[in-house]
């Protein structure tokens, strides 16, 4: 799914005693681009840990004979996750259950080498868990590796540093960026290594 979005930012830079309500006649004006491109060679904050990646996921003709392209971007960003904080990562997935197949990207049975969903990576759990000292984190997907993995290198980050892991969350649109509470209430099984839980977000306001 596509979609475009059209915004025009009028900045006024005179004197305060210039009307700033006067028409714009977008027609008879010239734009000039105020922003760097984001590329490999973008400047951060010099306590950055990380640069802008751009990562080609898929660009030429599709078995339908039509053209498709597609990539995936990451960049730094000022919000530092503060230590004690809980991470949940919201995709959109949960809008996809109870379907499994397209919830877990395929419903062959007895066979979990197919499944096709985002997650964390490497890179961010050990951001999140390794210098961050996160206390849990979680997505709105069927786990905290994505589809994928072959290695579970997220629940192995997690595990070491006994960091738990939330699973298969929804409605994480619900909840502001920062400023809620989440309680996870797992079963009480003795000896479990794992088990399903109960997740809440209280959230100020009405």
């Amino acid at each position: 799914m596509r979609f475009t979005r059209s915004l025009v930012l009028v900045f006024a830079l005179a004197p305060a005693s210039t009307a700033l309500s006067q028409n714009v006649d977008l027609g008879a004006s010239r734009i000039i681009d105020l922003t760097h491109s984001f590329n490999s060679e973008t400047i951060f904050w010099p306590t950055s840990p990380s640069i802008f990646k751009l990562e080609r996921l898929s660009h030429g003709q599709t078995e339908g004979g039509y053209f498709y392209s597609a990539n995936s971007f990451s960049t730094p960003e000022h919000g530092r996750i503060e230590t004690g904080t809980i991470v949940l990562l919201r995709t959109g997935w949960s809008s996809r259950w109870p379907d499994r197949e397209r919830y877990l990207g395929d419903d062959t049975p007895n066979d979990a080498s197919k499944l096709r969903f985002p997650s964390f990576g490497e890179d961010a759990a050990r951001l999140l868990v390794e210098e961050r000292g996160v206390k849990a984190i979680g997505a709105d997907v069927a786990s905290i590796d994505y589809g994928q993995s072959k290695d579970f290198i997220v629940h192995r980050i997690a595990a070491a540093r006994n960091v738990p892991g939330l699973e298969n969350l929804t409605n994480l649109d619900s909840i502001p960026v920062t400023g809620a509470v989440v309680i996870g209430l797992p079963m009480k099984i003795e000896g479990g290594s794992g088990g399903p839980v109960r997740v809440i977000a209280l959230v100020p306001g009405r």
